[in-house]
């Protein structure tokens, strides 16, 4: 110990990192202003996300793309999916100052083409852009929070940057729809007004540390240009077959078959690169799936990424289809969801920061949502308003509990030094999981629909709405449209399948309640390390320069 104090063990503090201390220097501005700027950074790719959603009709009607809406609303979703494990990487050799005013510049730009596109195809080169820039969003703005907090607190603040991201996604729902019947284009332009100030913040205030490279052959030497050259390729072409699936082509078409096929033997193939002797700097090392306790948070990471995006999507799925409302005034109705999950969050950050226990939480958020998506699976056309709004709130709190104690549990055996990997791959986990959240209800509707569709006695109405594409009629006013038994037999078709869909949900949330047992308690450090901490000179520029750093427990180094 250089600072002259008596050795402690792995659970006691040294001065010089003692947790009092912390909350004098989060107030400094730099800090302040960082999180601050993150949080914004996060709520603009959030809100971008979805704000296409209730906005996608209005905008192929005026740009003539109706027939390419899926990959319009897709192209970013592929885009920011496959590039964050890169991103991760680069961060660790370049900084992260650097590639987060790449990921803002990329964004932004990918904004203003996407805004001023005067074909289909520049607004889905703008969205892909947009989606480059949203990568980087997504895993350094949890990344800079990892390089400024120990880890017990990270979850206080994760959970403030990770609210306004619920925050972007329910207004994203409503402001989408409110937007587009003005002009669509500023769906898009929207986001520079909020993106470019972010950027001159980042410029003055994001003042980082890193070990520059010798010479830039050596940089280059610590990318995984192979790993990189066959992940991409792979899981872009399984997300196209997952995205094209019962879409623009049917599940069972080789055009769905054959990307899907060839995405998974490619992301095998990397996984085994990953794990090879050439591979020498891996961007997934294995050994980040190697101890229990972290391989159960990067599941626990994917199943509640599936069940969040379940609920976004189901719930203004049942306003529209069940309750035949606008999807503008579903995005109202989603609203009890999105504003008890800001705060539950929050509450779930600082019990974990208080009290170093995340598995907890991570029973109790499990409970919850197996406990709402049961019972989501009552409502029906004819349920109150109280009804579906206190089951929002129940599965709000639970999924808020779970999104701040993941990231943690990942880290608690992990050492510092692959904090950038693991947030990278904790990043395109929750974004793969979000895919999945739906594709899954889909397949699952479309087939429970086809089942129930005899019901249906306007044979030509029947043969409209099976075959794999009820799910993509609820928000087109087809409904609406009806009436009569016509219109109370499909609504009645409806319901039923939907329910199917939260009977998988339930099953999703049970698994990983039980999954949570897996996983160890390990104490959570509570003072830092790491060589990216914010620059000498600043406000709290003496993070990351501590000789007293707290090892991982002896506890943590076992499976």
């Amino acid at each position: 110990m250089t600072d002259g104090h008596k050795p402690k063990d792995d659970n006691t503090l040294s001065s010089a990192s003692n947790i009092d201390n912390l909350p004098g220097r989060l107030i400094a501005t730099h800090l302040l202003v960082i999180i601050s700027v993150l949080c914004l950074c996060t709520l603009v790719s959030s809100l971008d996300a979805l704000l296409i959603t209730t906005a996608l009709s209005t905008i192929t009607d005026a740009i003539g793309g109706q027939a390419q809406y899926v990959w319009i609303a897709n192209s970013f979703v592929v885009s920011s999916t496959v590039v964050q494990p890169l991103y991760a990487q680069l961060s660790n050799i370049f900084g992260r100052r650097n590639p987060m005013l790449v990921a803002l510049v990329l964004f932004s730009l990918g904004s203003g083409i996407a805004g001023g596109a005067r074909n289909v195809a520049m607004l889905i080169a703008g969205r892909s852009v947009q989606g480059l820039g949203s990568a980087g969003l997504f895993v350094l703005s949890d990344l800079i929070v990892c390089d400024l907090v120990p880890l017990r607190e990270r979850a206080k603040y994760m959970g403030i940057v990770i609210s306004t991201g619920s925050l972007g996604t329910t207004l994203g729902l409503i402001i989408g729809g409110a937007i587009a019947r003005a002009d669509w284009r500023w769906c898009f332009y929207i986001n520079l007004p909020l993106a470019i100030p972010s950027l001159g913040d980042m410029v003055v205030f994001l003042r980082l540390k890193h070990e520059r490279e010798p010479t830039w052959t050596h940089a280059q030497k610590r990318v995984d240009f192979v790993g990189a050259l066959i992940f991409i390729p792979s899981t872009t072409s399984l997300l196209l077959g997952l995205v094209v699936g019962d879409t623009v082509h049917p599940w069972g078409s080789w055009r769905t078959i054959v990307p899907i096929v060839l995405g998974v033997v490619g992301i095998l193939g990397f996984l085994a690169h990953q794990a090879s002797s050439i591979c020498k700097k891996p961007s997934v090392p294995p050994r980040l799936f190697q101890h229990r306790t972290s391989g159960t948070a990067f599941f626990l990471c994917f199943t509640s990424s599936v069940l969040l995006n379940r609920t976004t999507y189901c719930l203004p799925f049942y306003f529209q289809s069940v309750k035949v409302v606008s999807p503008l005034k579903s995005g109202v109705n989603v609203l009890p969801f999105s504003i008890f999950m800001i705060p539950a969050a929050m509450m779930g950050g600082g019990l974990l920061s208080k009290f170093g226990h995340y598995k907890p939480l991570q029973w109790v958020g499990f409970g919850l949502i197996s406990i709402a998506c049961g019972l989501f699976s009552l409502l029906d056309a004819n349920s109150h308003t109280a009804a579906w709004a206190c089951l929002q709130i129940i599965v709000a709190v639970g999924l808020g509990l779970i999104l701040t104690s993941i990231l943690p549990a990942i880290c608690a055996p992990l050492d510092e030094k692959a904090v950038a990997v693991a947030n990278g791959t904790f990043s395109f986990i929750r974004s793969f999981g979000f895919i999945w959240g739906i594709t899954l209800p889909s397949i699952i509707f479309n087939a429970r629909f086809d089942q129930l569709a005899p019901r249906i006695e306007d044979a030509d109405l029947r043969l409209r709405l099976t075959g794999g594409v009820a799910y993509g009629y609820a928000n087109s006013g087809l409904i609406t449209s009806l009436a009569g038994n016509s219109r109370d037999q499909v609504i009645s078709a409806y319901t039923d399948a939907l329910k199917t869909t939260w009977y998988a949900a339930v099953g999703f949330a049970v698994a990983s309640f039980f999954a949570v047992c897996v996983g160890k308690h390990i104490v959570l450090r509570t003072n830092l390390e790491t060589q990216f901490g914010l620059e000498e000179g600043t406000a709290g520029g003496t993070a990351g320069k501590r000789d007293d750093v707290e090892a991982v427990p002896e506890t943590a180094k076992s499976g």
